[in-house]
């Protein structure tokens, strides 16, 4: 295994894609996202090369390309002068070892640069320890492999390197290693649900008191710039992929008197390494569990449809309600091609067209978000006394109020009210009367 030394300036790599089949028509576009992947690492693309497989059978199990392109591949890292090679498919840890021997330099795989990125943009304490627990469960089953080239023990007696007070039965440093990253991923889990008690804990205090909307999508699908368009938030925005790892919620008030919060989450990616979804799933699930999905789509990207899947595998396997779905397809001031709006507005329903940086659109989907609001609402005629202070200001601040009128001693109001804080209003004032009335 070849160590990185310590460096001044950015990872100069060679990035590599082995394709076949329909990733082998879009090699190139493939290799476009995992050079952003690099740059978003802070590394810098020097050239890439591509294998074309003919099935999944030709792929080599020692080096995954070919003997030929890897002697290829170390030619063009000794003549870029290149310090690394990022390969696009995941390695096994004996195919990594092969490869470092043949480029002479170090090789890890997409799901290792990923986990890195995350490593580098984690802030909260939440999402450190997420982080820390995918690497580590990445890193774990390798150890075999990143351990193979050495063959002292610690202990051991005669020959075996011990001496005084150091004799004992032996124990390889691979077993030392596999030991202290159980006593830390055991540690990590129990911090980690520590963590997601204190946060179930503030999630159930909100629910029943606020109609919540998430923010899912692709990674740089421009979740975080809706959420400062639409809340003013002020949230950390760029163009480049995984700029927010950490959930955010905001007020979003919206005409009407209507008020909702809003949550913005980590975007997914194509071949997202299992570990971060299982790590995240805590964090991703209080944004599936909201009454609204926002997906954001980037509309201008040559794979859109192709990252649509990706997404839609992705809340498939947390088990979203897809129902709860709207599709917003952003970043519409940068289609070159208008036909490709048309292609999605008839494949996803319930479709608005945006862009959060210019702000067209937002009128029409903040029309469409209080239509399905309004669809969630029951109304009522709520008949309350005049001491009923909180309950009215609750209604002004979370409900759709038609009608309100003063009596002498009561507040009279025909409210829409969205069914989950319909227990959260009458404890409000238990002496208010709540009467159903027929939808409009």
């Amino acid at each position: 295994m070849i160590e990185q030394t310590n460096k001044t300036g950015p990872d100069l790599a060679i990035i590599v894609g082995g394709y076949h089949g329909r990733d082998l028509a879009i090699a190139d576009l493939l290799l476009d996202e995992l050079e952003s992947l690099v740059s978003a690492a802070g590394g810098q693309t020097l050239a890439r090369l591509i294998q074309r497989f003919s099935d999944n059978r030709s792929m080599r199990p020692s080096t995954y390309i070919g003997k030929g392109k890897a002697e290829f591949l170390a030619e063009l890292v000794e003549a870029n002068e290149a310090n690394i090679v990022i390969f696009d498919n995941e390695l096994s840890p004996a195919q990594v070892r092969t490869l470092e021997e043949v480029v002479g330099c170090r090789v890890i795989d997409r799901s290792e640069l990923i986990l890195d990125i995350f490593a580098s943009r984690a802030r909260t304490r939440e999402s450190r320890v997420q982080v820390e627990l995918a690497q580590l469960q990445y890193t774990a089953p390798r150890l075999k492999g990143m351990w193979s080239h050495l063959e002292r023990q610690a202990g051991g007696s005669g020959s075996a390197g011990g001496g005084m007070g150091l004799r004992g039965p032996g124990e390889k440093q691979i077993e030392i290693d596999r030991r202290l990253i159980s006593k830390r991923l055991v540690r990590l889990r129990a911090e980690l649900e520590t963590i997601h008690k204190r946060r179930r804990r503030e999630v159930n205090s909100r629910v029943g008191k606020h109609y919540c909307v998430g923010l899912v999508g692709y990674t740089n699908a421009g979740k975080s710039t809706l959420l400062n368009q639409l809340t003013s938030a002020n949230a950390y925005s760029a163009d480049q992929l995984f700029a927010t790892l950490d959930t955010k919620t905001r007020r979003w008030a919206l005409p009407g008197g209507i008020a909702m919060m809003l949550s913005d989450t980590v975007g997914f990616v194509r071949n997202l390494p299992h570990q971060l979804v299982a790590s995240f799933r805590s964090t991703l699930q209080e944004a599936l569990e909201a009454d609204l999905l926002l997906h954001v789509i980037d509309a201008s990207h040559p794979e859109v449809l192709s990252q649509l899947e990706t997404v839609e595998s992705v809340l498939d396997e947390l088990g979203c309600d897809l129902s709860k779905l709207i599709c917003v397809l952003n970043k519409v001031d940068l289609v070159k091609d208008p036909d490709i709006i048309s292609v999605l507005r008839a494949r996803l329903p319930d479709t608005v067209v945006i862009s959060a940086v210019t702000g067209e659109g937002i009128d029409a989907l903040c029309d469409l978000v209080l239509l399905r609001y309004r669809e969630s609402c029951t109304r009522f005629r709520v008949i309350a006394p005049l001491s009923s202070g909180k309950l009215q200001a609750f209604a002004r601040a979370n409900c759709g109020v038609d009608c309100e009128d003063y009596g002498e001693e009561s507040w009279t109001a025909e409210l829409s009210v969205p069914e989950a804080m319909v227990t959260r209003m009458r404890s409000l004032c238990p002496d208010a009367r709540f009467e159903r009335l027929s939808p409009v």
